[in-house]
């Protein structure tokens, strides 16, 4: 995923979906299963993507993530999120003109975290990140088009 392309990350093994939105509800499912690692949500397609970055709303990153065996999300600060079992895929929901992204374990149908009365004023791409710099699983997160 490293490259010298102005529009990749250099220091996060990260990707946004190559399909964004600027109206109406979209969704989407990410399978989880297996990774140790990971964060994933939306993103806005003239976001910084070099060096390191605070994937936060401020900064255009809607995410929820495990890292260090930690369930997060990430708005002004980090909130740590208890989870009543591992998500294997999750689903991410979001109405543009509401100014909602939610994020869902699929398989438990349990709600794991909302960012809501957001302002969005472009193009909102799925995004997954496998974390910074280095990451020694080597399990994929794969966007899954199964739902």
């Amino acid at each position: 995923m490293k490259g010298k392309g102005k529009d990749r990350f250099d220091e996060y093994l990260a990707v946004p979906g190559k399909d964004g939105f600027s109206s109406g509800c979209f969704y989407f499912e990410v399978q989880v299963k297996g990774q140790t690692e990971w964060c994933l949500g939306v993103t806005r397609k003239s976001v910084n993507k070099k060096g390191w970055i605070r994937l936060r709303p401020e900064n255009g990153y809607w995410i929820v993530g495990l890292r260090d065996g930690e369930y997060q999300a990430r708005d002004s600060s980090v909130y740590s999120l208890s989870l009543s079992v591992d998500p294997q895929r999750v689903g991410v929901f979001v109405d543009y003109e509401k100014g909602l992204v939610c994020f869902c374990d699929v398989e438990s149908l349990s709600h794991i975290y909302s960012y809501t009365d957001q302002s969005f004023n472009e193009k909102l791409y799925p995004f997954v990140c496998l974390g910074y710099w280095s990451n020694v699983n080597f399990t994929p997160l794969i966007i899954c088009d199964d739902y």
